[in-house]
Order: structure tokens, then sequence, then C-alpha cells
């Protein structure tokens, strides 16, 4: 019996990185009722791919981040694609640098969220200007990379303990 209980708690802690950030999409994109309010909202779920992508690339595996960017796409009504893209080269990318920021104070990898967050904004104006074959204005998206770039400390400080609760069981 204690084996079954073992390998349940096994397997809800290996889920913690996909359900954390697919809750993230979902609370992400919930409608407020606020005209004009879904341009500007940060993805926040792409702090949690970066994070993830870092610190537990094993329990956020690459069809994992696509799927979760898809999710997002799909809820969201934007380019089929886009977010799953997104996703999924930041996590690899995260995934591939992991060692470089293990160990390193939190200041370096907020720093590094700012790049790698104002690169993924940039690829999703560049993107989405092609999509709709016009000029997006950028204004909307820089105000959702500022917002997201505010929110790395706070959303980290959760998926932190979330990371050292999974790691104890």
């Amino acid at each position: 019996m204690n084996a079954v209980v073992d390998r349940l708690a096994q397997f809800g802690s290996n889920a913690v990185p996909g359900v954390v950030t697919l809750l993230l999409v979902i609370i992400g994109l919930v409608p407020l009722g606020i005209p004009q309010l879904g341009l500007v909202v940060p993805p926040i779920a792409l702090i949690a791919v970066y994070y993830w992508g870092i610190y537990r690339p094993d329990l956020l595996p690459a069809i994992a981040a696509f799927a979760i960017g898809l999710f997002h796409d799909v809820l969201s009504g934007g380019a089929l694609g886009l977010y799953a893209f997104i996703f999924l080269v930041v996590r690899a990318v995260m995934a591939s640098q992991r060692r470089f920021f293990l160990g390193k104070p939190f200041y370096v990898e907020w720093w590094a969220f700012m790049v790698v967050g104002a690169a993924a904004f940039l690829t999703q104006w560049v993107l989405a200007s092609l999509y709709v074959g016009a000029y997006v204005k950028p204004g909307p998206l820089a105000i959702q990379a500022l917002l997201t770039i505010t929110l790395y400390p706070v959303l980290t400080g959760l998926m932190i303990r979330l990371r050292h609760a999974i790691t104890r069981i």
C-alpha cells in the first residue's frame, strides 16, 4: 500500500511544473470584463516556462511546453502556434543554459529573464505583424513585457517554494 501512495505522491510532485504553468495560462486569460485589458495582460505562464526550464526541465519537457503554449493560443484566440513556439524556444534555451544559472544570485536570473522576455516579446511582435499582414503597434506588447518582468520575482517566489516542496517528496 505504501508503494502505491509513494508512486501517487511522486506522480503528483512530477506534475507540479506542468500544472502550475497551465494554471498560469488560465489565470492570465481569465476575462475580467475590463475593455482592452486583454491587450496588456502579461503572459505570466512565460515566467513558469523560463523558471522550470532552468530548475526542472525534466518535469516540463519540450512537448509539455509546446502543448501548454498551444493551449494558450487556443484560449486567447491569437495566432495558432505563436505561444507554442515561444514557450518551446524559451524552455529549450533555458534548459540548455541551466548549468550557468544554477547557484547564481537571483538578480542574475531576473536580469536574464529581462533579456529572454524582451526577445520573446520582440518575436511575438514580429510574428503577429506577419500574421495579420500589417504593422502591429508595439505599445501593448511593451506594457505586457514590463508587467511580466515586474511580476517575475513574485511568481518565482511561489515556484521556489513549490520546487523545494516537490524535492522533499
